[in-house]
């Protein structure tokens, strides 16, 4: 549940559900997102501009020449979630490449950790992985979580360009890379898969949040003969 309902600048307030990252707390993110959004659709509240669903917030940002923050914060708070049932998560299975061109960071890794790639790699594709949000850039999926024993900080120094596709790791996070862009998570491997199409509008996501997701091990060959 809501713990707490703050400002965020003049236009935005976050509903904070607690400190902790886990499925529970997520689902209560989600169903609040799912029952705001369906109040915008159906005109039952009014003034609110965007959500966004966080692993353990929803910031809510509203039109200020419509309706203001003890408005929103009102409205919220009369949102009674009495079972909060987990929607059922739709499984995803995404072909990952780990060949020497696209394992970026998977030698280095393996002097972090102490371990070799081979035992970084079966422990990273032996899990199903739940997605807690999106964001950063346009459908990049957020997933945890990953085995304890190859969780890393991110890189000290992020890369300008990181390739569309590329599978990073970082903290108990995964993540896959929807467009080429700067950052700073450890790369294990590229897909071939397209995880976000800009082209659809109406379902341009592959993966959302709730969703699972597990990763496969695909050769160069089947990578470059990939067809999505």
């Amino acid at each position: 549940m809501i713990k707490n309902i703050s400002n965020l600048g003049d236009a935005a307030l976050y509903c904070d559900f607690g400190k902790e990252v886990n499925e529970e707390i997520n689902s209560y993110v989600i169903t609040y997102f799912n029952h705001l959004k369906k109040l915008v659709e159906d005109k039952s509240i009014q003034g609110i501009t965007n959500l966004s669903p966080s692993y353990n917030k929803l910031i809510v940002s509203f039109d200020l020449s419509i309706t203001n923050f003890q408005e929103i914060k009102n409205k919220i708070e009369t949102i009674k979630i009495l079972n909060n049932k987990k929607k059922k998560s739709k499984k995803i299975q995404v072909p990952v490449c780990c060949e020497e061109k696209h394992a970026l960071d998977l030698l280095n890794l393996s002097k972090k950790l102490k371990t070799n790639p081979e035992k970084i790699l079966s422990l990273f594709f032996s899990k199903e992985y739940f997605c807690y949000m999106t964001g950063f850039i346009a459908g990049m999926p957020f997933l945890g979580d990953i085995d304890e024993s190859i969780r890393v900080d991110r890189l000290k120094t992020p890369r300008v360009k990181v390739p569309k596709g590329s599978v990073g790791l970082t903290e108990q996070f995964c993540n896959i890379y929807t467009f080429e862009s700067p950052g700073g998570w450890n790369i294990i491997g590229n897909t071939p898969k397209k995880i976000f199409n800009k082209v659809d509008l109406n379902n341009p996501a592959l993966i959302k949040p709730g969703d699972k997701v597990s990763f496969y091990k695909i050769t160069k060959e089947e990578y470059l003969n990939w067809n999505d």
